[in-house]
């Protein structure tokens, strides 16, 4: 399934991004070539003008310079001077026959009024245009010119095929399309590995969820497990029997149902389903709510357990204060489960500026420094020996979990002396 939302994406991607390249790159060759055919249009515009105005001050046309001028321009002339044509052999091109120029004076008739009859025999004036024209789908430029020679008239026809000018415009073309080509590729390639890294969380997700479901069902299974034979025994049992199996079953289903509860709660953090309502809490005073929760417990365990508050007013805390308490008890129950008789737990609270220090010190077993972070995962025991079957793993995590939506820290440090010591911040 992995491997296939990795190709889709990928394939996505990459479509998604070619056919912008490609838009993109069709409206760039389409502005370009415009202006090239504009560019080239110009510049034989400019190249007429000086053929018109060169032949206008020449009483006699140089054959050298004409054949020099269709070299370089790779124009193709036709020149009639009182409707007799002038014939100048091997200028350089020479392809196109007298039907083509024909057709060129008739569009320059037809489309711009050129005509030899209307020139007068006192008119000076040359007169001339330049235009576009498609002879047999072949595209040319042409041009034709009326100059006044010797009472008289030079009639010039000028055609310019456009093979070349669309060679270099389809050259173009070709270099876009390789360059979208291999533009796609690069695509291709890096939407590739974007896409894995981009699901790598998703696979990491589901490999967490694989575990938690893994152990959830071993932590449910063992509950249910005990329950399943107490009631098989019941039924063989003695009344006195039958009470204590009964206690067992009433003790192993309150377990499963703490449990389901935290699974629950982990459930509505992980679809941002867990809501928190913000009001002005005293964390003093909850502070020693919770110590006065859990002294008697501490007490039959023969641990001790002090309490340290700021000797100033502490401002109220703007956080959700159900919430806050069940990190609390989260942290002394661990601290109560990991810390051997004769030990002391630290209740205190700090404040600096606009934050509060909430902190929950022991002096048990404490923590390795490779496995505070390892703490806060689902179902983690830092002491795989430990059997207080009150503890799933889970406490720490939805802790974590609760400080987060408050946009605070949750972390573990060494107690100096030994032990863990538990700070939350909160703003």
């Amino acid at each position: 399934m992995i491997g296939k939302l990795h190709i889709r994406l990928t394939f996505f991607c990459t479509f998604v991004s070619s056919i912008i390249l490609v838009f993109m790159s069709l409206l760039c060759l389409s502005v370009s070539e415009r202006k090239s055919w504009e560019n080239y249009f110009s510049d034989f515009q400019i190249n007429i003008s000086m053929l018109v105005n060169h032949l206008e001050n020449q009483t006699i046309i140089s054959y050298t310079w004409l054949a020099q001028f269709c070299t370089d321009t790779q124009y193709e002339i036709d020149i009639r001077d009182n409707g007799s044509q002038l014939i100048f052999e091997d200028l350089t091109p020479n392809s196109l026959t007298k039907e083509h120029f024909m057709l060129a004076r008739e569009k320059a008739k037809n489309d711009y009024g050129i005509l030899e009859e209307s020139l007068s025999v006192n008119h000076i004036l040359s007169t001339y245009a330049e235009f576009k024209l498609t002879i047999q789908e072949e595209k040319y430029f042409g041009a034709t010119a009326l100059i006044p020679k010797n009472n008289g008239v030079l009639n010039i026809a000028v055609l310019y095929p456009l093979s070349g000018p669309s060679e270099s415009i389809l050259f173009q073309r070709l270099l876009f399309a390789a360059a979208d080509t291999f533009g796609i590729l690069l695509l291709f390639t890096f939407f590739w590995f974007f896409t894995w890294r981009m699901i790598q969380p998703l696979i990491l997700s589901r490999q967490k969820q694989a575990e938690f479901i893994a152990s959830a069902s071993h932590e449910l299974r063992s509950p249910l497990t005990v329950m399943l034979s107490s009631l098989s025994a019941m039924k063989q049992a003695s009344q006195e029997e039958a009470a204590y199996f009964s206690a067992t079953i009433e003790r192993e289903g309150k377990r499963m149902g703490r449990l389901i509860e935290d699974m629950l709660t982990l459930s509505s953090t992980d679809s941002s389903h867990l809501a928190i309502h913000r009001t002005p809490v005293e964390l003093d005073t909850l502070l020693l709510s919770a110590y006065e929760k859990f002294e008697p417990l501490v007490r039959k365990k023969s641990i001790s357990i002090d309490i340290t508050l700021p000797d100033e007013m502490v401002s109220p805390c703007l956080c959700d204060k159900e919430r806050i308490e069940q990190v609390l008890s989260i942290l002394l129950d661990n601290a109560l489960s990991y810390t051997p008789p004769g030990g002391k737990i630290t209740l205190s609270l700090k404040t600096s500026s606009d934050k509060f220090m909430l902190q929950v010190s022991d002096n048990g077993i404490g923590i390795p420094d490779t496995e505070k972070e390892a703490i806060f995962d689902r179902f983690y025991r830092c002491d795989k020996s430990h059997k207080d079957k009150s503890h799933f793993g889970l406490g720490l995590c939805i802790a974590q979990e609760i400080i987060s939506i408050h946009k605070g820290k949750l972390y573990a440090s060494d107690t100096p002396g030994g032990g863990a010591t538990f700070t939350v911040i909160l703003n």
